[in-house]
């Protein structure tokens, strides 16, 4: 029998019978092959989602792939087959900003696969079509379930709108850390530095193509035109604005806890620094991802770490908030048969 996930309020989760709901108009029925967990998915399970970010019960899941099963009535029929992943937010495409394209800013309020709508931690996921982006039919539907970070880092790259020769940083090692160095790397950066915590990653770093690689401590070097941050901490904000030249480039991708000391804004005014912010992705940057990764620029697959059993749910929000430095991409694949053993 078919399962899926319920979260039914924190701490409490059940594995209920999956029923896949039929395409209406507009709309396309997708299996699940994998979807991904990050820290967001933890915070849905624990209960530390900021208020209206998070509806109860509900089944998680916004980072997955699939294959288009069904369509409904206005959906071309020939999208049947096609390996797919999804943008999450449920944008109005009426007001001012989704007019704009900024369909994270929609002034219709949050909505979004996973959190606030039925996500893919089940067989199947059904959603409107308009928000699918097809994929080559060769692609790797395993690497393909990380397009969705994959498509926040896109945005935070063209938000840096780094140039050829440009000296660029990255500060974090994690997922979006790693995916940060593949868009950036295609730039053609003089120099890229990546900034971590420890030099547990700088084998993955360097092999992505980070041309130095820095550890928390020493002292951090400057100048650098553009830097990404993608740890998520008011630490990382204050290393990402330390590298910087005068006039340059800060593209935050992280959220740091209520009341952490940021960066002052004499700072910023001062040094003339240009600060830009990421939360999501918008048509634009998913399409940017899928075509990087169409083209061989950007490759997922070594990020992830440990592949297991929809009913293995409990160990990978272990294995997500355990630390464990080995610990990188969880999956969870929503058909039984699908795997072996857990990988990691």
């Amino acid at each position: 029998m078919s399962t899926e996930i319920v979260v039914d309020a924190p701490g409490v989760h059940r594995l209920v019978p999956h029923v896949p709901r039929e395409p209406g108009p507009g709309e396309a029925l997708v299996r699940v092959h994998a979807v991904g967990i990050c820290g967001s998915d933890r915070e849905v399970y624990r209960g530390n989602r900021p208020e209206g970010y998070v509806r109860y019960p509900l089944t998680p899941g916004h980072e997955w792939s699939g294959t288009v099963q069904r369509t409904g009535a206005g959906v071309a029929a020939s999208l049947a087959g096609r390996k797919v992943v999804g943008e999450g937010f449920r944008n109005c495409q009426v007001c001012d900003r989704c007019h704009a394209g900024e369909t994270t800013l929609c002034t219709a309020g949050y909505a979004e696969t996973g959190f606030t709508e039925p996500g893919a931690m089940a067989p199947t996921l059904t959603l409107p079509a308009r928000l699918l982006h097809p994929l080559p039919d060769d692609a790797d539907p395993t690497a393909a379930a990380l397009l969705e970070p994959a498509a926040c880092v896109a945005a935070a790259a063209l938000k840096a709108d780094a140039r050829p020769g440009e000296r660029v940083a990255v500060v974090g090692t994690g997922t979006l850390g790693m995916l940060a160095v593949q868009f950036l790397r295609a730039a053609s950066p003089a120099e890229l530095l990546v900034v971590g915590t420890d030099t547990g990653r700088e084998a993955l770093a360097r092999g992505f193509g980070a041309t130095g690689y820095h550890t928390a401590g020493r002292e951090l070097p400057g100048g650098f035109d553009v830097v990404v941050e993608a740890a998520g901490s008011a630490d990382a904000a204050r290393t990402g604005a330390a590298l910087l030249r005068r006039g340059g480039r800060l593209v935050l991708t992280g959220i740091p806890a209520p009341g952490a000391d940021g960066l002052g804004p004499t700072g910023l005014v001062v040094r003339q620094l240009e600060v830009r912010t990421v939360f999501g992705a918008p048509p634009a940057a998913w399409a940017h991802a899928v075509r990087v990764f169409a083209a061989g620029l950007l490759d997922p697959l070594p990020l992830v770490t440990h592949e297991l059993p929809l009913d293995a749910f409990p160990r990978a929000m272990e294995l997500v908030g355990s630390g464990d430095p080995g610990v990188g991409k969880v999956l969870l694949r929503p058909e039984p048969g699908q795997l072996g053993p857990e990988m990691g």
